[in-house]
């Protein structure tokens, strides 16, 4: 059960102080003991906040996006909480870029939290933590909460298992955006933004784009969602509310199609199979600093079982 000063925590973090709402997300990212207390205290309040992923190769701007996504939401009275995922330090394991350096007009302001995190070795564009930390702002009262994602290029994929809308940001001029796109980005895209639309090859981009979403459209049958492809210059905040419009239009898609659900399900198993997995890595690397593993190693040496035998008792004696 989940102590006082926890419970304390948790009741200053939903009343929105952004002293216990950046505790908390320490508590996930640290892998806490308390994790699970954590979520079991949150997870009550959470389901109301749409979550927005942010993705694409680097340097199309997704770090100005994303201030102009938050000025543009915020110009509509919502709150709105910003994960930077970021790549890890070799030395420290944090993040080297922090929110002192980016969006910063967005400081000051009570109706909005940013929060870098690290990558910590994790693939596909995000941290481990992500997931707790999205139930923490969930909770808090955010209505809308950004993830951005590290870029790294074609294989930041996993936002789309845990965002309700995924937005891919391209931009002209960068061979690696439209390759991007076919390598596997296309499939994961809700809304396409083709940012730093004032530049040659604007165009281009956009008609490629288009020939792809409708190439891929003959191969889907039934309703489906064609996703739009909004320019903007978010430097100079262009073509932002109709990022915005598009969201909103995508969110009300997902609800009167079953979507939403079906999307937050798929995250539900994808959290609880992560988790299961983290605590089964756990086990076995106990076995791994204890004999056990070392005596089964040593019999598949000498031939007295085969690797798939010893695995077979390995897992087996986690189970017991």
């Amino acid at each position: 059960m989940a102590g006082p000063d926890l419970d304390e925590l948790v009741g200053r973090a939903r009343e929105g102080q952004p002293r216990a709402v950046a505790r908390l997300i320490s508590l996930v990212e640290d892998s806490s003991p308390r994790v699970a207390d954590i979520a079991r205290a949150l997870t009550p309040y959470t389901g109301r906040a749409r979550v927005v992923g942010l993705t694409g190769p680097p340097g199309v701007g997704k770090s100005t996006s994303t201030s102009a996504l938050l000025t543009a939401l915020r110009g509509e009275g919502l709150r709105v909480g910003v994960l930077a995922i970021d790549p890890s330090s070799p030395f420290s394991g944090g993040a080297l870029l922090g929110d002192r350096i980016r969006m910063t007009e967005h400081a000051t302001d009570p109706g909005v939290f940013i929060r870098s995190m690290a990558t910590r070795g994790h693939l596909g564009g995000l941290s481990w933590a992500t997931p707790q930390a999205v139930r923490v702002l969930d909770a808090a009262g955010f209505d809308v909460v950004l993830i951005e994602t590290v870029g790294v290029g074609q294989s930041e994929v996993d936002v789309v298992k845990l965002a309700d809308t995924t937005v891919v940001l391209l931009a002209p001029g960068m061979g690696d955006g439209i390759q991007a796109a076919k390598a596997g980005v296309l499939e994961i895209a809700d809304v396409f933004v083709v940012n730093k639309a004032d530049r040659d090859g604007a165009d281009a981009t956009v008609h490629d784009l288009k020939q792809m979403i409708t190439l891929a459209r003959r191969e889907v049958r039934g309703p489906s969602w064609r996703q739009p492809i909004v320019r903007t210059v978010a430097a100079k905040g262009e073509g932002v509310d109709e990022v915005v419009s598009a969201l909103r239009t995508h969110h009300e898609w997902l609800v009167a199609h079953g979507e939403l659900d079906r999307r937050r399900a798929a995250r539900a198993r994808e959290e609880v199979a992560a988790i299961a997995l983290r605590r089964l890595h756990a086990e076995l690397a106990d076995l791994r600093d204890g004999d056990r593993l070392g005596e089964l190693a040593a019999r598949v040496v000498a031939r007295e079982l085969d690797p798939f035998a010893a695995a077979d008792r390995l897992i087996a004696e986690l189970k017991a």
